[in-house]
């Protein structure tokens, strides 16, 4: 999910559905509504309604010592602890099960490690594949894709490279990330992305051997990895082992070598437990074995200390501000002017009562009296 196209689209839709519940005849009333709902400085979106007081878990700076290229995003602890584990800044990679939520930024906790080993990889003058990234569906690859191309973007990772494929050309061009089958074959990308059909043929084509030569990847990833059961967890745990036997990684004992295997997958994560079902999979798919400490998972807080001190008063102006009004003229009677300034301002405040009034059953605070009513019954 994109946040800043998604808000707009709820912005638009909870607009639409405002103006035509509240279908009002008058000009005037009409008016002040649209600008109740569109100003960006008065109006109803602009910002938080109710100030929740949400304590979220503290960020460290763990996970940024364990690698040499550090990304400018906060290092939250699931991804900390997975960086540390992936990286090979100063050691080995280790066997890693990224188990959290969907939007936790399990695609982080993998790629900033793979991107960092490449970077390393490509200034030592090493050529060849360093990662492979297997995903289930042509549709998360592409997006993957798109994404990684963005990091390729950034100056300090100018001599990585990146290619994708999926059988299929893309409809759309990603900046540093390859797509033709011959410029890969001619240059093999550092990080390839693709699904474990076209990997079965990749590994199978005479054509694509070149490809593979100098190929020395230092990880594999299986994306959704709870997709990959029975029949085609089979077919992906061989696959695995031909990759690594075609890279001459294999070993005796050890089918993926020094290849270090990455899964991911928020179903997986959402049974609880001690992950011991998970870790016996993984062992089975990869041929490898899991450490306790594998498993990367969600530290989630409590209810009580997410929701903290909620705050039901809205944001906006500051307590106790005052609207200006002009002022009076030299005679009694207000000005045509004035008379319309006090009907804006009090239809203003009947639209916000009316829109906040369905609140009230919850427990908050009870809508303002429209001027010129009463609140008893």
């Amino acid at each position: 999910m994109k946040p800043t196209p998604a808000a707009a689209q709820l912005r638009g839709s909870l607009t639409q559905y405002l103006t035509t519940t509240y279908a009002l005849a008058d000009e005037d009333t009409r008016l002040a509504l649209e600008r109740f709902l569109g100003d960006p400085e008065t109006g109803i979106f602009r910002g938080r309604t109710c100030g929740s007081g949400r304590r979220s878990i503290p960020p460290t700076t763990g996970g940024r010592s364990a690698l040499e290229w550090q990304p400018s995003f906060t290092a939250w602890r699931h991804r900390a602890k997975a960086w540390e584990q992936l990286s090979t800044y100063k050691g080995a990679a280790g066997p890693t099960l990224v188990t959290t939520g969907t939007g936790s930024g399990k695609t982080e906790s993998f790629l900033i490690p793979v991107l960092d080993h490449c970077r390393r990889q490509k200034a030592l003058g090493r050529r060849g594949v360093k990662a492979v990234l297997l995903y289930p569906m042509n549709a998360l690859a592409t997006d993957q894709a798109g994404r990684i191309g963005d990091y390729l973007a950034q100056p300090e990772l100018a001599q990585v490279t990146a290619g994708l494929s999926i059988g299929d050309k893309p409809d759309t061009d990603f900046r540093r990330v390859m797509t033709r089958r011959e410029e890969m074959r001619q240059s093999p990308p550092d990080v390839l992305i693709t699904n474990y059909k076209m990997l079965d043929l990749l590994l199978q084509r005479a054509e694509d051997r070149p490809l593979w030569e100098r190929a020395a990847p230092a990880c594999v990833v299986l994306d959704e990895f709870h997709t990959y059961d029975g029949a085609q967890g089979t077919d992906v745990a061989m696959l695995l082992r031909r990759l690594a036997s075609a890279v001459g990684a294999s070993k005796p004992e050890r089918p993926l070598g020094s290849i270090c295997p990455v899964a991911t997958s928020a179903t997986l994560g959402e049974g609880g437990g001690d992950g011991s079902g998970i870790l016996a999979v993984a062992e089975q798919v990869f041929g490898v074995p899991f450490g306790a400490d594998a498993v990367t998972g969600e530290e989630r807080l409590s209810a009580d200390d997410f929701v903290g001190g909620i705050n039901y008063e809205r944001v906006g102006p500051a307590s106790g501000a005052t609207r200006r009004t002009p002022p009076p003229r030299d005679h009694a009677s207000p000005s045509v002017t004035q008379k319309q300034s006090m009907a804006s301002t009090e239809t203003v405040e009947a639209i916000d009562c009316l829109l906040l009034s369905d609140v009230s059953e919850g427990g908050l605070e009870p809508p303002r009296p429209i001027k010129g009513t009463s609140t008893s019954s």
